[in-house]
C-alpha cells in the first residue's frame, strides 16, 4: 500500500497541463490508458487551486484530438488489411487490441455514420478506437475534427465535474481520500496486468 500510496503522490506532483495533454494523447490513441485517471485528478487539483479548470479542459481535449488524428492517419494511410492484420498481431494484443474490437468499431461507425465520432467519444469499449474506421473511410477532416472535439469535450467536462466535486465533499471523505485513490489505481494496474497477460494467452 505504501507503493501505492507514494506512486500516487509522485503522479499528482507532476501532473500538469504539458503531461494532461500527453497523457490524453496516449488515451486517446491505441494504447490502453484511461481518461479516468487523468481528467479528474487534474479538475481536484483545479479545485485546490494548482491548476486552472478551463485550461484542464482546453490541454484534456487537445490532448484527445492529437491521439484521434493519430489513429485515424494510420488507419487513412495503412488501410483495413493492414489495420486488421496489426490488431490481430502479437504486438496490438499486447496493446489490448484485437481484430473483434476494431469490427466492433467498424461496425458502430456504420451505424451512425459521422456522428459515430461524437457519440463515440462517450461509450467505453469504442471511445479509443472509433477514429479507426474514420480514417478507414476516409472522412472529412472538417468533420472529423468537429464532431471529435464535441465528443472529447463533452467527455472531459463530466469527468472534470467529477473531479471538481470530490474536492468540495472532501471534508465528508478526506480521511479516506487517499486510500480511494489508492485503490482505484490499484485495480487499473491490476486491469492492465490481466488484459496484457490475456492478449499474451490469444496470441
Amino acid at each position: 500500500m505504501e507503493i501505492f500510496h507514494s506512486v500516487f503522490e509522485w503522479y499528482m506532483a507532476n501532473l500538469n497541463y504539458f503531461s494532461i495533454a500527453l497523457l490524453m494523447t496516449i488515451e486517446a490513441s491505441f494504447i490502453p490508458f484511461p481518461s479516468e485517471v487523468v481528467v479528474p485528478f487534474a479538475a481536484y487539483k483545479a479545485a485546490q487551486g494548482d491548476l486552472n479548470f478551463f485550461l484542464v479542459l482546453f490541454f484534456s481535449t487537445f490532448g484527445a484530438l492529437c491521439g484521434s488524428l493519430i489513429n485515424y492517419y494510420l488507419a487513412y494511410y495503412l488501410g483495413r488489411p493492414m489495420v486488421y492484420k496489426f490488431a490481430d498481431s502479437r504486438m496490438g494484443r499486447m496493446l489490448l487490441l484485437s481484430k473483434d474490437k476494431v469490427v466492433h468499431s467498424e461496425e458502430f461507425f456504420l451505424r451512425n455514420g459521422k456522428s459515430s465520432t461524437f457519440i463515440g467519444r462517450l461509450v467505453p469499449a469504442v471511445r479509443q478506437l472509433i477514429s479507426i474506421p474514420a480514417g478507414l473511410a476516409r472522412m472529412s477532416m472538417r468533420d472529423f475534427l468537429l464532431f471529435t472535439f464535441l465528443g472529447a469535450g463533452l467527455w472531459n467536462v463530466i469527468l472534470a465535474v467529477i473531479g471538481y466535486y470530490f474536492y468540495e465533499v472532501r471534508e465528508t471523505i478526506y480521511p479516506y481520500l487517499g486510500e480511494i485513490f489508492i485503490i482505484v489505481g490499484a485495480i487499473f494496474v491490476i486491469y492492465l496486468v490481466y488484459k496484457w497477460r490475456k492478449g499474451r494467452r490469444n496470441t
